[in-house]
């Protein structure tokens, strides 16, 4: 029986705790936030012109979930492009990104845009693809790699001999829905392609698939997180 006791006074213990409140069953964790770092805190000498932090974007307006102008990257994907950029720098360009990590709820509204009938923007961004077939045609998609933490946009820029920078010609802007934007497109000048071959040989050299659509737009491989889709706002 004296065995016992101390097992008693436990269980006793244990019992009054509840009733008073103080074993009650935490509320459980949220689920941490994605593991990305700002790609800043690695080189700053990558130009961040994040174009959905404010207007000046297809939909005229900020995006939802993009608090700062800042490029968030998985790690792995983010030390690959700070080796692309040290790759630039040796031959006097270097990278100018526009977008890096997308939350779920920008992608959400881009899906919102395209079928809210507004073509303000049409003449700068899709002159030759009727708005309601940007989904249909893939330039608009309800699901992104951005959300994934290991895809960027990004383009070339020149690097002068007291650091400043000059965007390169690339064809056409960045988000231009058309066939011009494809990499391998004819229908843009000689200049233009050799920039978006050198871009993309860049790239490829340190682990970034393209995306054949748009010259811009890279994928980091093996993806750290393929199943994975974040949410978390840009701040």
């Amino acid at each position: 029986m004296e065995r016992c006791i101390p097992a008693l006074v436990a269980i006793a213990s244990s019992l009054w705790l509840a009733a008073c409140g103080g074993g009650a069953p935490r509320e459980p964790k949220p689920p941490p936030g994605p593991p990305l770092v700002a790609i800043a805190t690695l080189d700053d000498t990558i130009v961040e012109d994040i174009r959905y932090a404010g207007p000046d974007n297809f939909t005229g307006a900020p995006i939802p979930g993009y608090e700062a102008p800042r490029c968030l990257l998985a790690e792995p994907a983010a030390r690959a492009l700070v080796a692309v950029q040290a790759d630039l720098r040796a031959v006097g360009m270097g990278l100018q990104v526009f977008d890096c990590y997308r939350p779920r709820r920008a992608v959400d509204r881009f899906v919102r845009w395209a079928g809210d009938g507004d073509e303000r923007s049409k003449e700068a961004y899709y002159p030759r693809v009727p708005k309601g077939e940007l989904v249909a045609r893939g330039y608009i998609a309800a699901t992104s790699a951005h959300s994934r933490g290991a895809t960027v946009d990004a383009t070339l820029v020149s690097v002068d001999s007291w650091g400043g920078t000059t965007p390169l010609d690339m064809g056409t802007p960045f988000d231009f829905f058309d066939e011009r934007s494809h990499g391998d497109s004819a229908d843009v000048s000689a200049e233009a392609r050799e920039n978006r071959r050198l871009l993309r040989e860049a790239m490829q050299r340190r682990g970034f698939r393209p995306l054949p659509q748009e010259w811009w737009h890279f994928t980091w491989q093996p993806e750290p997180y393929p199943d994975r889709s974040f949410d978390v706002p840009i701040r």
